[in-house]
């Protein structure tokens, strides 16, 4: 049995990315494109499909380490910040797009919020596991 764990992660969540487009209740906030993803970066995302990639990253990584919450994913997302000749710094990542993406994928049942954190719901666990499965005949082929 092929499982999440088994795929390479950059190739599973683009993957994932493609099928989360397909779902209806997961329409990006009309800011997306608006802002940065956090202090740390110099630009937007240049990526039309930024929301969807983040998404399945999000669900990725409740698959592999839940619970979740969005001060640990802050911390995942976050990088350097430059800062000119001064030393750089570790800054995290915007909470407000992450907060967003763990709601949508709520309300789509991919995600189930409890009192600790946030885990992965059947219907998301199984929508990871396919997708790695495709991989794995493709990778075959």
């Amino acid at each position: 049995m092929v499982t999440a764990y088994d795929a390479n992660p950059h190739q599973l969540v683009r993957a994932t990315a493609a099928r989360l487009e397909k779902i209806e209740g997961l329409t990006p906030p009309k800011w997306v494109g608006l802002v940065k993803s956090g202090a740390h970066k110099e630009r937007l995302p240049q990526d039309d499909k930024f929301w969807y990639m983040r998404c399945a990253s999000l669900l990725y990584q409740a698959y592999c380490h839940s619970p979740i919450g969005v001060s640990s994913l802050q911390s995942h997302y976050g990088g350097r910040q430059k800062r000119g000749v001064a030393r750089e710094h570790f800054r995290r990542a915007g909470g407000n797009m992450i907060r967003k993406g763990l709601q949508a994928m709520e309300k789509a049942g991919l995600l189930a919020k409890k009192k600790v954190g946030r885990y992965i719901a059947p219907k998301g666990q199984q929508m990871l596991d396919a997708v790695a499965k495709e991989l794995a005949s493709v990778k075959k082929e």
